[in-house]
């Protein structure tokens, strides 16, 4: 298969041209004196609502003649994004004072929109040669009265512009609102607005290169920095105690066990065996429904953090994809992208585009794994399994995304995908996909190999021992998942707080820490797990090591219970919708990615300590 190899390809073409994905109308950034620089306005929305934002001219602004929409990007329109020219003209240095550029009476209809937006804290967002700028439409006057009934509400009408230049290039913008010049909203009457903008302009030595570190400072502050780096440590220093006291008692016990087995053989063949031993003609026996085992298996390549996180600093809609096919393999290639500065802050598109290629591209390593070790398991019907595989994570987000679109589209809201896009995508996973998966599981069936097993596998099953309750699925579970997320819960903060809100995250070196860790940690105890069910002589550990690994997912969703209705002001069917709709879709993700890692450490695992004792 060639998959590897075009994995390393296109991460090559990514970092080579990732800081060119995003252009503005003059791709080299460089103007003369009264040159035209691009500036879009892109969308509007409730500040604390992240995914339900609008087009800027949903609401009632002067809408300029010959309104053009930028074509966007594919990584741009799954942002999205959706810019068009804006009613502002900001030529290169060219400084402007209070120049007036719309007057409009506002209807009694308009007046109530504005007010709407004015109470649910609306923000606008632009971009001027490809740098972000943020303002409030209005405020709510809260001083004057406290109740709620008889607060006043205005409209800004006059933005501030400051603009920063070195030589020919922008280098920083920043919008400031004047509090001075106000409209007010309070009453349903229509009211007469001049909207009108400022200019200014400041030299700067900064080099255009550095021109997007000011994006990310909030989140490499020295003394932000200093903290959460302080308490990651904290964190990680407990969590690594933890496990390495479990490991010392777990490498004893183990060390106990091999000495007894080795003296019961030396001392009588025939003494009955107890433990783990006892099994062993058992402990290799098949797992039921293999075929959804195995799927979930390959399937879990192609589901990760990032899954994860990767969460990286960008809008809901990039959940849609984010999580949609990504694998171990992918995980690891976005961290690679993300440590090396192609996804620098409002890079719009890049990871999008990153996200949806590696994804096709994985789809073949996934049909190979599943097909691999479905045979392996003794299956037959692996075209089954292969169906079953593609369709066991992209069928619930499939259906996630379909319900929540249409949420989107009633809202029409920017979260709403375009028909065109929808077709694109159906057609990647048409053409490139499932190809893909299909090739790689013949190649997978072909493969030809066997389930390595130590011990010989007896013809009929021993019966489980009755078992206290806490040695039941469910327990185990809560045990498992516990330890690993309590290992990420200081950095899911920090990631929900940038997905799920406008903080900017950048430190992908903590991240990728916080990953490892989470692995480490998942492993380990799915293996400590193991080893104590089958201590207890239950040899059906094949499912229940799965399912402890991947326990960490359900933590995870609890959380988003918590950050909700705790931590964030977002409100809204909307909102609502798609915070727990995709939410829902990343932890199923991380359920079946941390489920592999915790089988695959308990597979090794067994194979191991039944390999070092003789089993007749």
């Amino acid at each position: 298969m060639k998959t590897p190899t075009m994995l390393l390809l296109l991460v090559g073409a990514l970092i080579f041209s990732g800081a060119g994905l995003v252009r503005s109308d003059a791709s080299d950034h460089r103007y003369k004196e009264g040159d035209t620089v691009p500036l879009y306005a892109n969308k509007v929305g409730p500040f604390h609502n992240p995914s339900e934002t609008y087009r800027y001219f949903d609401l009632a602004f002067c809408v300029p003649e010959g309104v053009k929409e930028k074509k966007e990007a594919f990584g741009e329109v799954l942002n999205g994004d959706r810019l068009v020219s804006a009613p502002y003209k900001l030529n290169f240095r060219d400084e402007k004072d209070s120049e007036v550029y719309c007057k409009k009476k506002l209807s009694k209809e308009e007046v109530k929109q504005f007010r709407k937006a004015v109470e649910k804290a609306y923000y606008f967002q632009m971009y001027y040669d490809d740098l972000p700028i943020w303002g409030f439409i209005g405020k709510v006057d809260k001083e004057i009265k406290s109740d709620p009934s008889e607060h006043r509400y205005v409209l800004y009408k006059h933005i501030q512009f400051e603009i920063l230049y070195n030589n020919d290039r922008v280098i920083e913008i920043s919008a400031r609102m004047d509090p001075h010049s106000l409209v007010d909203l309070t009453e349903d009457k229509e009211v007469d607005a001049e909207f009108m903008y400022t200019v200014k302009l400041k030299e700067t030595e900064t080099p255009f290169e550095k021109r997007m570190e000011k994006y990310s400072m909030s989140s490499s502050l020295p003394h932000h920095l200093e903290i959460h780096w302080f308490s990651i440590i904290n964190s990680c220093v407990t969590v690594l105690l933890l496990t390495g006291f479990l490991a010392t008692i777990l490498m004893r016990v183990l060390k106990n066990d091999f000495m007894k087995y080795a003296q019961d053989e030396e001392a009588a063949d025939d003494q009955e065996e107890t433990g783990w031993k006892y099994i062993h003609g058992d402990v290799f026996r098949f797992p039921t429904h293999n075929s959804l085992f195995a799927a979930s298996l390959g399937c879990s390549l192609c589901t990760s953090l990032i899954n994860s996180t990767i969460f990286f600093s960008i809008s809901s809609l990039y959940l849609t994809f984010a999580f949609f096919h990504l694998s171990s393999i992918s995980t690891v290639f976005i961290f690679m992208l993300a440590l090396v500065g192609v996804f620098y802050p409002y890079n719009r598109g890049a990871l999008f585009t990153a996200l949806v290629v590696i994804y096709a591209l994985t789809s073949g390593i996934a049909g190979y794994t599943s097909a691999s070790f479905y045979c392996q398991l003794e299956g037959k019907s692996w075209v089954r399994n292969l169906l079953l595989t593609g369709c066991l994570f992209c069928g619930p987000l499939f259906l996630t995304f379909c319900f929540l679109n249409t949420v989107a589209i009633t809202y029409t809201a920017t979260a709403a995908l375009p028909f065109g896009t929808i077709v694109v995508i159906v057609l990647i996973w048409t053409l490139v996909t499932s190809p893909l998966l299909v090739l790689g599981g013949i190649a997978g069936k072909n493969s030809k190999s066997e389930f390595q097993a130590p011990c010989r596998t007896t013809k009929y099953p021993r019966e489980v021992p009755p078992l206290p309750w806490y040695r039941s699925a469910l327990p185990q579970m809560a045990m498992a998942g516990f330890l690993p997320f309590s290992a990420i819960y200081i950095e899911l903060y920090y990631i929900f707080a940038s997905v799920w809100g406008h903080r900017i995250y950048t430190i992908y070196s903590i991240l990728f820490i916080v990953f490892i860790i989470l692995i480490i940690v998942t492993a380990f105890i799915t293996v400590a797990l193991t080893y104590f069910q089958l201590a207890a002589e239950d040899h059906q550990w094949w499912w229940r090591s799965f399912l402890c690994g991947g326990s960490t997912g359900l933590f995870i969703y609890a959380y988003c219970l918590y950050y909700y209705y705790a931590r964030s002001d977002m409100s809204g069917f909307m909102q609502t919708s798609f915070f727990f709709g995709y939410m829902a879709c990343i932890c199923y993700g991380f359920f079946l990615m941390l489920g592999t890692v915790g089988f695959r450490a308990a597979l090794l695992f067994v194979r191991h300590i039944y390999r070092s004792i003789k089993c007749e």
